[in-house]
């Protein structure tokens, strides 16, 4: 590409996003969230994870006029803001100033080493002159206009949560299917209502409750169509395989059928569910399962049992309860689902394994 191609290419793509910035005081973001002029989506306001502590700190600093760094909202079509980085700040200051507005507990400073008599405070109990600089001080707010693509958006939001690490990679994905539009929102609709499908829900209960706060069970079920319609592109990175997929029905330059692919997972669940019980995808030891679910076993285990169903679904339930645990306590399965296991090929090996251990049953 010569360089006036690749000049034009970034002008064009700069002239998709229009932004705005100004500074707003944290008074009038309260007001604006109060009057539904703000919003912070539930699926967000979920994440927000700081601890009473990181919490005081960043009302302590705001009242030393420390520097605090800006927020980005996105304008809707309706000129009502969303919020889409920055949420950790502005929900401690809701929750300070206003905590009935998000439902949480009044905040209680607790930990601020710098002024140690902001302490055991609340809102109210600071001095009215206090209570009005937190109100007045500014923040530089940055607004992605309504008139910017929506892939544009999506982009921003994955980018300016990538970094962290208060976000997980399904979390981030989540939260970002909402800056598309409507396509977004109704896969991310999807991902949670197949999340939560009787038998695919019951085998999930077996995550950790930290991986099920990070969203895990939605990046399983993201995964089942990953590894059926995209696993030619896995590469070695799970995270980026799936944020390329997603990504690809989102946008719509891949594929999705809605129906026939809920058809096809609702399916196979149930069979498999029929077949091993709800501790489907979990580690054995002996004739007992033990542990989590991991990922490679839950991936290797449905895709054989999709890619056979005509052929299983009428083997019994002992046989194949059988094969399974043997075939997941063997050396050779455990060679490509161990640590160095994220490769194209150790992944079609594990899947080839199951299926020819289900078929032997």
């Amino acid at each position: 590409m010569s360089s006036i191609a690749l000049e034009d290419e970034i002008a064009a793509a700069v002239g998709e996003v229009r932004t705005d910035s100004f500074d707003m005081t944290f008074g009038e973001i309260a007001n604006l969230h109060a009057n539904k002029e703000l919003v912070i989506q539930p699926e967000y306001q979920r994440l927000f994870r700081w601890s009473v502590q990181q919490k005081s700190h960043l009302i302590e600093s705001i009242l030393l006029e420390l520097p605090v760094p800006q927020i980005f909202v996105i304008e809707n079509p309706d000129g009502v803001l969303e919020l889409i980085d920055g949420l950790q700040r502005v929900s401690t200051i809701l929750q300070f100033i206003e905590p009935s507005s998000i439902g949480l507990d009044q905040l209680v400073l607790d930990g601020c080493s710098l002024i140690r008599g902001l302490n055991n405070l609340a809102f109210p109990d600071l001095p009215l002159s206090l209570r009005l600089r937190l109100k007045r001080s500014p923040i530089r707010v940055v607004v992605i206009k309504k008139q910017s693509k929506g892939f544009l958006r999506y982009e921003m939001f994955k980018r300016l949560n990538t970094g962290g690490s208060n976000l997980e990679p399904q979390e981030i994905r989540n939260c970002s299917a909402r800056m598309v539009g409507e396509a977004g929102i109704n896969f991310y609709n999807f991902l949670v209502r197949l999340s939560g499908s009787v038998d695919f829900a019951a085998c999930a209960e077996f995550l950790s409750q930290p991986d099920k706060e990070k969203k895990a069970a939605e990046e399983l079920v993201l995964r089942f169509f990953a590894v059926k319609n995209y696993i030619g592109e896995f590469k070695g990175s799970v995270r980026d395989w799936l944020d390329n997929y997603m990504e690809g029905i989102l946008l719509e330059d891949l594929p999705f059928d809605y129906a026939k692919e809920e058809a096809d997972f609702i399916q196979t669940l149930a069979l498999i569910r029929n077949k091993l019980g709800d501790a489907a995808f979990l580690r054995h030891r002996g004739d007992t399962p033990v542990g989590s679910l991991p990922p490679a076993y839950f991936e290797a285990i449905a895709m054989a049992f999709y890619s056979e169903f005509d052929k299983v679904k009428n083997k019994t339930p002992s046989a194949l309860r059988k094969a399974v645990s043997e075939l997941i306590q063997g050396e050779e399965f455990r060679s490509v689902t161990g640590p160095g296991a994220n490769s194209r090929d150790k992944m079609r090996a594990r899947i080839n394994l199951t299926t020819q251990a289900i078929l032997d049953a």
